[in-house]
């Protein structure tokens, strides 16, 4: 009888231990199952991390790119400015000399230096300088009378005093640019323009009137839509 209850212990103590060993292995799997999972989300962080960084190094050149065409730009505003101002200085001072070299060559005549003139005063707009832009292509506009540039110029320098809320400078340019452009492209927003600007001082039967012509004029454009928006919203 004592040796059967020992068999009886024994293969208690046997199913004992296999049960632990049994849940040892479940947990031992269960680790290595967190352990790949760890490992799996680290490398996809770490790939996170590595995209991140090269479009942070891709957005910071094109900054440096987008900063070092604004300094050229700017640069040759100036230089334009300085040469130009010496000039006058000169005649005015009445250098003999200087009057027939400025008389022989008029400054209006020399398409690199109006192109330059044209991209450092929209270089000022796109960096949202409007005070410098709006200087820079009113002075364009003197210097270059017959510019090809002419219609944009008006365009730009009308947005540049919108966004300052200068609304007579920046219903003047765009009342030139319709009238000496009337099939230009920018025509219509021109027009929605000046109806804002009405708007902004307070004339409303003129806005109407504006923004009635604009949809006559110009149905199916984008400004006519937001035309007719504005329209509806005037009480």
């Amino acid at each position: 009888m004592a040796g059967l209850f020992a068999d009886d212990d024994a293969r208690k103590q046997v199913k004992q231990l296999e049960a632990r060993i049994v849940k040892l292995e479940q947990a031992l799997a269960s680790t290595e199952q967190e352990k790949e999972q760890y490992i799996r989300s680290t490398l996809d962080l770490q790939m996170q991390m590595e995209a991140l960084n090269t479009e942070l190094r891709k957005l910071r050149g094109q900054n440096e790119e987008m900063l070092h065409n604004l300094q050229d730009a700017e640069k040759r505003q100036k230089d334009f400015y300085i040469d130009l101002d010496t000039r006058l200085r000169r005649i005015e001072a009445g250098d003999a000399t200087a009057e027939r070299v400025v008389g022989t060559k008029d400054v209006s005549a020399d398409p690199v230096s109006e192109n330059r003139a044209f991209e450092a005063a929209y270089s000022f707009y796109k960096a949202e300088n409007y005070p410098n832009a709006a200087t820079a292509f009113r002075d364009f506009l003197k210097n270059y009378p017959q510019s090809a540039h002419e219609a944009n110029v008006l365009y730009w320098m009308g947005n540049a005093n919108f966004l300052l809320k200068d609304c007579k400078n920046s219903v003047n340019s765009y009342q030139s640019l319709i009238n000496k452009y009337q099939d230009h492209p920018r025509v219509p927003e021109a027009m929605l323009n000046i109806a804002d600007c009405q708007l902004n001082l307070n004339n409303k039967t003129t806005a109407k009137k504006t923004l009635k012509q604009l949809i006559s004029q110009f149905p199916g454009s984008d400004a006519s839509e937001k035309a007719k928006k504005r329209l509806a919203a005037i009480k």
